[in-house]
C-alpha cells in the first residue's frame, strides 16, 4: 500500500477531493496547513508573507492505484495549463502496517 500526501492550494482541494470521489477514492483527510516553498513565501507591498495557507490531503491506496490517484491530484491541483509556483507537492510513501482501531485488526 501507499500512503499520498499532498499539499495543495486551499482553493483546489474541494475540486480534488470531487475528483477522488468521482473515481472511487472517497477515503481522505484534510488538514489545514502552513508552509511555503522555494518562493520563500510572498511579498505583497511591503508586507512578506512567509507561512502561507495550504491544505494537506493524506490518503492510502494500494499500489496499484497510486499512479491514477497521483494523476487525479495533480491534474486538479494544477492552476492553468503550465501550472504555477505555489501549486503544491505530491509526496508518496510505502505504508508497512494499517490497523483498524475499532476492530484491531491488521489490514496488510
Amino acid at each position: 500500500m501507499k500512503m499520498i500526501r499532498a499539499i495543495v492550494r486551499p482553493e483546489k482541494s474541494s475540486l480534488i477531493l470531487n475528483e477522488l470521489m468521482d473515481a472511487g477514492y472517497p477515503a481522505v483527510t484534510k488538514i489545514d496547513v502552513v508552509g511555503r516553498g522555494k518562493q520563500r513565501g510572498i511579498k505583497v507591498g511591503n508586507i512578506h508573507y512567509d507561512e502561507l495557507q495550504k491544505e494537506m490531503l493524506m490518503m492510502v491506496v494500494e499500489d496499484e492505484d497510486k499512479d491514477e490517484v497521483v494523476k487525479i491530484i495533480a491534474k486538479n491541483a494544477r492552476t492553468g495549463d503550465s501550472g504555477a509556483y505555489g501549486d503544491g507537492k505530491i509526496f508518496v510513501s510505502t505504508v508497512e502496517e494499517v490497523y483498524t482501531i475499532s476492530s484491531g485488526q491488521n489490514k496488510l
